[in-house]
């Protein structure tokens, strides 16, 4: 099949849909430009489906890339027959190519290319073919004693060796064998010794390679790695071996059968056995590694999109014992406007002297809210500002921020460009701060590895996470819309089309000349060129701006359209500045969509886009997300009961469950059993990061302060 009819029947597409959405990547538009601008071509597919098609298509072009190297490779060889040609050409994984290619594949001296240097190759091929009538007899035609064949043992072994390594290289018992190891297999752990750790579950484990969830694959790959585990493929060798059998054995009663069963005994357990297990081992990794980067990607998408905490004065507060708490107050904009260092914490335990140094601080900048850091201290923090809270005579909160990452923040050239003359310590407050009052403008600084939403996320593929997660913060970053005259170059260059080098250039630009007036303006920008222009245009947002479509996501491309759709619904421009548009939905609809498409020569899906947009020009899509639980005082796990409804806070999604904070200390469990009557495979279908759920306490260990929840008929 050709890659464009895999495309379609894997992704169940039109033909339309496939050969557009090849040309339009082809052509080098990003994934959000074709996402949200594009969706006539490509029949509305989602930045979800476009990043899968093009991960397809990747992987099939370079597949065919491949078929042709190895074609070519075994021709030069003078080695290409027909048959191979179409067996290479029929191959659907780069696995099966590889398997045709081996026999061909330039090898390290082996036991097989030893035999061969001894000229012992045409009596292996006697032997298989059944052609070697009085075997010992031929044998003797083989002694060499310059070659090293000293007698007719020693040539018949040497044949052996060969028939073994043909065995091993047969392409498609190969992918027999593979297939019975991946779906009867079982992968066996033991602990390497006695040594208690937190692998000692592993130390005597087993599940079927098909159903061994992803967390497991990788917690036994660490295990191992760091020397606690042996682990083991096992699988039915009889099986295999009879498959093999049956296969080669022509004639059990023929001479040649003895030898041809010694060697497929020999091929499997020496060659075949340890070839098989590494992949499936790496196809057990493979698999996991994809599962844990997709439920990073999950978790972090919907913690870039947490609404922001627009219009308030908020205190970071960074805890610490020894060093003290990191405190930074930053105003309505996110600019930094004080900063101190408390010690309300062992072994200092200045609680008075803080409470002062904090009163005054919220006093001079009216602070509105406290955000607090989950890392170290972060208890006995909590505990200190509900009680700071309660002698405040203001309407004042404080919320839980996860905080991971804001160390690598502190320390990088971004923190570093942005707070010169801010001890390093004291930035971490400021990200700490800053990440209430616009998450995804803030995380965007950190690499998104660091933030703290994944599961294994450092055993995993460090390429292809980074891919997987630079796509999520494109897409989010794209979704929510950037305002050109205030966004750091840490955010733009996450802005379709614009890269690091041209977001510096933007900021220059701005810093030069003042604010920008219109989209138009970014023709100006050093190396903003056309092609550039188009990708990025519809995402950056101008506010307080002349035009109003410029605060919208209406791309410049389709201002004309949106002019003549509102002057034929009866608006005017002014009239989307002043927000008096709100009912031009209904207008629209009375018409007739089809019928407003065809009069202004625009897709019915651009022109719903539109209508959607100019109807709350400005508007941030975070807003419609679930606003995050301020809190006023301090709950202790001893205040716990079983029985108890509580609300908490989806903090992290993993392959067995959801990790919620409920206001104490440590995030309690809701285990998928506990999330559903009926069963639950992947959390990610039920709940997600961010979410605030009414939850009920199944169970409470003070000694290991841990809680267990349940969401089940609630």
């Amino acid at each position: 099949m050709k890659i464009k009819d895999i495309l379609k029947k894997e992704f169940d597409l039109k033909g339309f849909q496939v050969i557009n959405t090849i040309k339009l990547i082809d052509e080098g538009n990003t994934i959000p430009f074709i996402a949200r601008y594009r969706k006539e071509m490509t029949g509305e597919l989602s930045d979800v489906v476009l990043r899968k098609f093009y991960d397809r298509l990747l992987y099939l072009r370079n597949l065919e890339k491949r078929k042709e190297d190895v074609i070519r490779l075994i021709s030069d060889m003078n080695k290409l027959t027909d048959e191979i040609k179409v067996s290479i050409k029929n191959c659907e994984t780069l696995q099966e190519v590889e398997d045709i290619y081996a026999p061909f594949k330039p090898k390290k001296r082996t036991k097989a290319t030893i035999a061969k240097e001894k000229n012992l190759e045409s009596l292996a091929l006697d032997i298989i073919n059944y052609n070697a009538k009085d075997i010992e007899n031929n044998a003797k035609k083989y002694i060499n004693k310059e070659k090293g064949v000293n007698s007719v043992e020693e040539a018949i072994s040497g044949a052996c060796d060969i028939i073994a390594e043909i065995i091993s290289e047969d392409a498609a018992l190969r992918k027999i064998i593979r297939n019975i190891a991946i779906n009867e297999g079982v992968l066996i752990s033991k602990g390497a010794s006695e040594e208690d750790s937190v692998y000692s579950i592993y130390y005597s484990y087993s599940e079927k390679v098909k159903t061994i969830p992803s967390h497991r694959v990788l917690a036994i790959n660490r295990g191992e790695k760091e020397g606690y585990l042996k682990v083991k493929l096992d699988i039915n060798d009889d099986k295999i071996i009879n498959k093999i059998s049956s296969l080669y054995i022509k004639d059990p009663n023929r001479e040649e059968s003895k030898y041809i069963i010694d060697s497929i005994n020999d091929s499997y357990k020496r060659l075949i056995y340890p070839s098989i297990e590494r992949q499936v081992r790496s196809y057990l990794t493979e698999m996991a590694e994809e599962r844990a980067i997709k439920v990073f990607s999950e978790n972090l998408k919907k913690l870039l999109l947490k609404p922001p905490v627009k219009d308030k004065v908020v205190m970071g507060f960074d805890p610490a014992y020894r060093t003290g708490c990191k405190i930074a107050v930053v105003d309505k904009n996110g600019k930094l406007i004080d900063t101190q260092t408390i010690y309300p914490t062992p072994p200092q335990n200045e609680i008075e002297k803080s409470k002062t140094i904090l009163k005054e601080m919220i006093k001079k900048h009216d602070v509105d809210i406290i955000a607090i850091g989950n890392g170290t201290a972060s208890r006995e923090s909590e505990m200190f500002v509900s009680e700071l809270i309660k002698e405040i005579d203001k309407d004042i909160k404080y919320i839980i921020i996860n905080e991971a990452g804001a160390s690598v923040y502190s320390a990088s050239e971004i923190a570093n460009e942005e707070h010169p003359d801010v001890n390093v310590s004291l930035r971490g407050a400021v990200s700490i701060a800053r990440r209430l009052q616009d998450p995804l403008a803030e995380l965007v600084k950190i690499n998104p590895k660091h933030i703290g939403v994944g599961q294994y996320q450092h055993d995993v593929n460090q390429k292809r996470l980074e891919e997987v997660l630079n796509g999520v913060v494109e897409d989010a970053v794209n979704t929510v819309g950037v305002d050109l005259n205030t966004a750091s170059i840490s955010l733009l260059q996450y802005v379709a089309g614009i890269n690091k080098s041209i977001a510096k250039n933007i900021v220059l630009y701005r810093e030069e000349v003042g604010q920008f007036t219109s989209r138009e303006e970014l023709k100006k920008v050093k190396r903003l060129g056309k092609s550039t222009f188009l990708q990025c245009a519809g995402f950056l947002r101008i506010s307080n701006c002349e035009n109003p479509l410029e605060n919208t996501a209406v791309h410049p491309e389709s201002y004309e359209i949106c002019i003549n759709l509102i002057k034929k619904l009866g608006y005017t421009l002014d009239d989307i500045k002043e927000k008096n548009i709100s009912d031009i939905q209904c207008k629209a609809y009375n018409i007739g969509i089809e019928q407003l498409s065809k009069d202004l020569n625009v897709g019915i899906p651009t022109l719903k886009d539109i209508i959607n947009e100019i109807k709350k020009p400005g508007r941030d899509p975070r807003q419609d997300n679930i606003q995050p639980i301020f809190k006023s005082d301090v709950l202790k796990i001893e205040d716990i009961k079983e029985g108890m409804i509580l609300k908490g806070t989806v903090t992290n999604v993993v392959d067995f469950g959801a990790f919620v904070d409920i206001g104490i200390k440590n995030d309690a469990l809701l285990h998928k059993s506990k999330m559903s009557n009926k069963f639950v495979k992947d959390p990610i279908n039920i709940v997600s990061v961010g979410d605030i759920l009414d939850v009920r306490v199944i169970s409470v260990d003070i000694q290991k302060q841990r809680v267990s929840l349940s969401i089940k008929d609630l």
